[in-house]
């Protein structure tokens, strides 16, 4: 639909609310929320690494992020964009924002993982979640620049987008950088491990080697993650894991998600690599798996030729479900507390 006015958006957000489905109603809350007086907007994270918690954020914050956006992928007036992600999160609020400010055709879908499947649309440009990927594979070729985000994006999946001329990127961010600040191609000829900055930001490393970011038209004061990373230069890095999961075995520090994503082609159930305590090692590598009673253990023997005697997981448990957050990232420290409990 066109919208000439905010009035008539406005109108369509009420319908939205009263005859939509869950996802159409809280894009039209979000739509009035966006259109109201006030200054501000109340979003909320996801809970990947810690409860979910609400935030304010200024529109203008929004808008400039929005801008960034369209600048950097090129995507100008009448660009032709999917909405697939929830409108309850910041991904989702953010698509329609770029949508309202930069002038684009958005067609709204449920977050379903299959959602890209289920129509004939060609867009110009889409955001996706790593599980909704893996379900559109096939369907991919009608998206011609494709961003991925919340949640990480395992070595067998990268690897099934090389034969895909669609423009594929990872993305960084966070709720409190609403949403992307960096990017890194994933396939094609401008295939990358590094992560390059959008507009205006700018990133520097603590003591720690854990990444802070300077992006003063998107947020008022530089944010300090505990993402460990290798910088590059002010625009530019490489992500290594965060600091909250590193693992000290012996001595040797180890990222357990550099571990997951050498084990990611050879291991198909889902799995993360932690640690427990170890009197010899101080920490010890695990590997727990999400594996129903009827299905049998893996022999992991080739996987674990890939590792380093450090590296190599030196007990295995499993688990029967996984706890995931609604945007189908891994609970970890859920996870590890489920395991201790049982154990």
């Amino acid at each position: 639909m066109d919208f000439s006015s905010a009035e008539a958006l406005l109108d369509f957000s009420k319908d939205l609310i009263v005859e939509g489905e869950e996802h159409e109603m809280s894009l039209g809350k979000f739509i009035q929320y966006w259109l109201d007086d006030s200054e501000e907007i109340t979003v909320k994270t996801s809970g990947s690494t810690g409860k979910p918690k609400k935030m304010q954020v200024l529109k203008t914050h929004m808008v400039n992020s929005a801008k960034a956006t369209g600048i950097y992928f090129k995507l100008p007036e009448n660009t032709t964009a999917l909405l697939c992600l929830s409108p309850d999160y910041i991904a989702g609020k953010m698509m329609a924002v770029r949508a309202m400010v930069l002038g684009w055709n958005l067609h709204v879908t449920a977050p379903e993982k299959d959602a890209l499947t289920q129509y004939d649309n060609v867009y110009d440009f889409a955001a996706m979640v790593p599980y909704q990927v893996h379900h559109s594979l096939k369907a991919l070729k009608k998206v011609k620049k494709l961003i991925i985000g919340g949640g990480s994006i395992s070595r067998e999946l990268e690897d099934k987008l090389q034969e895909i001329q669609t423009e594929i990127f990872a993305t960084y961010g966070m709720t409190e950088t609403l949403s992307h600040v960096a990017v890194r191609r994933l396939n094609g000829l401008g295939k990358t491990s590094v992560f390059s900055a959008l507009p205006d930001v700018k990133f520097r490393v603590d003591e720690e080697s854990c990444l802070m970011i300077n992006a003063p038209e998107i947020v008022p004061e530089i944010i300090k993650t505990h993402d460990m990373v290798e910088l590059l230069s002010s625009t530019s890095f490489k992500w290594l894991g965060r600091l909250d999961n590193v693992i000290n075995t012996g001595g040797i520090k180890i990222h357990p998600e550099a571990v997951e994503e050498k084990l990611a082609s050879t291991i198909k159930l889902p799995f993360l690599i932690a640690s427990e305590k170890d009197e010899v090692l101080g920490e010890r590598v695990i590997l727990i798996l999400e594996k129903k009673d009827e299905i049998p253990l893996p022999d992991f023997a080739e996987a674990f030729s890939k590792l380093s005697a450090y590296e190599r997981p030196k007990k295995i448990y499993t688990v029967s479900t996984f706890v995931y957050t609604e945007t189908e990232k891994i609970k970890r420290n859920d996870i590890l507390k489920l395991l201790r409990k049982y154990k």
